[in-house]
């Protein structure tokens, strides 16, 4: 084994024993405005193909306006993704102007081009960081010498024109050793200070599918090894967890991100909040806040999920703009106050 694989096997045993469950089966449903921007209507400007399903889209609000970043796949025989990005009007989104529209203009910003990513890129998280722009997201290809499949945290840099700078995938390392568990995914910056950064992500391993927290080393696209410690646990009733959305500061040194879970009984996707610090700890969760409602949500290529990806905070607003099945995007509407009214502390 390892050194890296024993130490972060070791670390999941303590937090598994010691875990307390800080959440219940419960729905407290707080997004009262909700609606679709299903794939018909998206036009891609710069590639000659319809995209076939439009989801799982990060987002951003930059200069009073936001940016949508959808995962966009283009035929069901591969089903390799890449990542565009459209500009909506704040006001047309808070009001759902945009289901009367007939047509967005997606522009194609990230695609495979590398052995890492060689099956696809999806799920993007974004974040601003003065005049650039930051994306994690998931790189699906292989990565060592035997060309095994394995999910990776893909990160890109952005000028303010959505102009690639640089990308390349995080690697969990300690000095000269680099692990690659089977699965590296959902992961979100909390910070981006100098040349390190504070990271939420996912870890598979020992069939164990845990929320982690950790430090990068972001000159060497590395995440710290030693660094990394499970924060997020499924709950008895629940087969897995992870982080759904980039993170909304909300105070000076606290975050608010979006997590999901799948449930054992039907395997359907469900989302929640919690409040993290600036070193990534949890500080409140909830229970769930946002889950597939009625047959636009609950009917898909994958039934009975809402996925990530982008959240704001605009005045008391708190939107979730999130995929809807593996095929469109929904836009989901909160009030911020009635979101924290039902966190827990823990």
């Amino acid at each position: 084994m390892e050194k890296i694989e024993g130490i972060l096997k070791s670390k999941i045993e303590s937090f598994i024993s010691s875990k307390k469950s800080v959440r219940r089966d419960k729905v407290i449903d707080v997004f009262k405005r909700r609606y679709l921007i299903p794939p018909r209507m998206i036009d891609v400007v710069n590639y000659p193909r319809k995209p076939v399903a439009v989801f799982n889209p990060g987002a951003l609000l930059k200069d009073g306006k936001v940016y949508v970043f959808p995962r966009l796949v283009f035929d069901y025989y591969k089903y390799v993704s890449s990542i565009g990005v459209f500009e909506i009007d704040l006001e047309d989104l808070l009001l759902g102007k945009l289901e009367s529209r007939e047509s967005i203009e997606v522009k194609i910003i990230l695609w495979p081009q590398h052995l890492w990513e060689f099956l696809g890129c999806e799920d993007p998280r974004v974040m601003g960081n003065g005049e650039k722009i930051y994306m994690v997201y998931t790189g699906k290809g292989n990565t060592d010498d035997e060309k095994k499949k394995r999910d990776v945290v893909g990160f890109a840099k952005f000028d303010g024109k959505f102009n690639l700078i640089f990308k390349e995938h995080l690697k969990i390392c300690n000095g000269m050793e680099t692990f690659y568990p089977k699965s590296v995914k959902d992961s979100a910056f909390v910070r981006i200070e100098n040349d390190e950064a504070v990271i939420l992500t996912r870890i598979h391993l020992n069939d164990h599918l845990l929320g982690w927290v950790g430090r990068c080393d972001m000159d060497k696209s590395t995440i710290i090894a030693d660094s990394l410690k499970p924060v997020l646990a499924p709950e008895d009733w629940e087969t897995k967890v992870g982080w759904s959305t980039n993170v909304v500061k909300i105070s000076d040194g606290e975050y608010l991100v979006g997590w999901h879970s799948v449930l054992k009984r039907d395997l359907s996707y469900r989302n929640g909040f919690a409040i993290i610090n600036d070193r990534g700890d949890l500080v409140s969760i909830s229970d769930y806040m946002l889950v597939p409602t009625g047959l636009q949500e609950e009917y898909g290529d994958r039934a009975l999920v809402i996925f990530g990806d982008g959240l704001i905070r605009y005045e008391n607003f708190l939107i979730w703009i999130g995929g809807v099945g593996d095929y469109a995007i929904g836009v989901f509407i909160a009030d911020f106050d009635n979101v924290i009214r039902n966190m827990r502390d823990l």
